[in-house]
């Protein structure tokens, strides 16, 4: 055991959980000298600093995630990475809620930059990367066709129909209940699948991959190697290490993404940039540990792998996040604005649109890539009109 936690809790592991946590720390000690409005000098120097610290964390996450893709293999691994980072997200998302102000459309705005970072930049980037060093990427067709069923009928759930059905663009307490029981009892469906009878789907497929599982010793049910139970019995005290320092790692990338939305407001504030723009940086932080290793798994090939991130995340957050806020709203009496503006539900149809055309094919290519790039720079134009 020992050995196994030295070989975990290497000093670049331990240096970023003093990093990351002494940063926290410090913000939470700094709080009355970083209250708005800051001086231009120390609002840019803050910033610098946290964007640091987030990006060193972001790495640590994504090596660990790494390490327990490896071991457990797809669709586990990119689960594990999915799951920390959505869960957290929402937590954060739940806490503002809660504190005080007035965060209505805190959750419609964070679904909506989260499904156009995702579905657009991050999977735009990986399909012209990967197109550009591969040729093209071959994604298990029946596994990215699920993610995107869930998608179309989730973002319809949570963004689009309330401005049809309810009242100011919320639903009425009366509809709440049935929106949250149907999302959850949907996406808890989908996961009991992903993880049991339908696992083969979200495997790669690409035979050049799938050779390199063999050789590494990746693939389980086709190669012989024990099931991911049989996985889970033999590495158990490792599984458990790595799955707890990547949460302990990532939580303050999210915590320090939370405290430098109060800087960001007071920046963009200055600039004239729009009030939705904090929340498109901020998503864009938060994500960035699952990014990278989107980013990552293009450059090697994985196709399928990407979707498990990226469409994962995405089905994750908005199947947990829209539950959450309404049982929140309606225990605390506050109106949950959810439906958006017609601008961005074109868009966003668009890009589920886009998406399904996408990962039909055999083969995605950059053509792909770059065409989802379009999409979310047309995108970031809307915030600024």
């Amino acid at each position: 055991m020992p050995a196994l936690v030295r070989s975990i809790l290497t000093p670049a592991a331990v240096f970023r959980l003093v990093l990351g946590w002494g940063a926290v720390a410090a913000l939470a000690l700094a709080g009355p000298v970083l209250a708005p409005p800051v001086p231009a000098p120390l609002l840019v120097a803050a910033l610098v600093l946290i964007v640091g610290v987030i990006l060193v964390c972001a790495f640590g996450v994504v090596h660990e995630a790494e390490h327990l893709a490896h071991r457990l293999g797809d669709p586990y691994g990119s689960l594990v990475l999915t799951l920390s980072i959505v869960l957290i997200e929402v937590v954060l998302i739940a806490a503002v809620m809660l504190g005080p102000g007035d965060h209505v459309t805190i959750a419609r705005d964070s679904v909506m930059a989260v499904s156009m970072i995702i579905l657009n930049l991050v999977i735009g980037l990986c399909l012209l990367v990967g197109g550009i060093r591969h040729g093209s990427l071959r994604p298990n067709r029946t596994g990215t066709s699920a993610f995107l069923a869930m998608l179309v009928v989730l973002c319809s759930l949570a963004l689009a129909l309330p401005a049809l059905v309810g009242t100011d663009g919320a639903y009425t307490p009366g509809q709440e209940l049935p929106v949250v029981v149907v999302t959850l009892a949907l996406y808890a469906f989908f996961l009991v699948r992903q993880m049991g009878a339908q696992a083969d789907d979200f495997r790669e497929v690409d035979p050049r991959v799938v050779a390199r599982q063999v050789a590494r010793g990746e693939v389980a049910s086709r190669t012989g190697r024990p099931g991911v139970v049989g996985v889970i019995a033999e590495h158990r005290s490792e599984l458990m290490l790595r799955a707890g320092l990547l949460v302990a790692t990532v939580l303050p990338v999210v915590l320090l993404s939370h405290d430098m939305a109060a800087l960001l407001d007071d920046g963009l504030g200055r600039l004239g940039a729009p009030v939705a723009l904090s929340g498109v940086l901020i998503a864009l932080i938060v994500f960035l540990p699952e990014s990278i290793t989107s980013l990552r798994a293009a450059l090697a090939g994985e196709g399928q792998r990407v979707s498990n991130l990226c469409h994962g995340a995405l089905v994750s957050t908005v199947g947990l996040t829209i539950p959450a806020v309404l049982v929140i709203g309606g225990l605390t009496g506050q109106t949950v604005v959810l439906a958006e503006s017609p601008a961005n539900l074109l868009l966003l149809g668009v890009t589920l649109l886009l998406s399904v055309t996408t990962f039909a094919t055999t083969k995605v290519t950059a053509t792909h890539g770059a065409a989802h790039l379009v999409v979310f720079a047309v995108y970031g134009m809307t915030l600024f009109s």
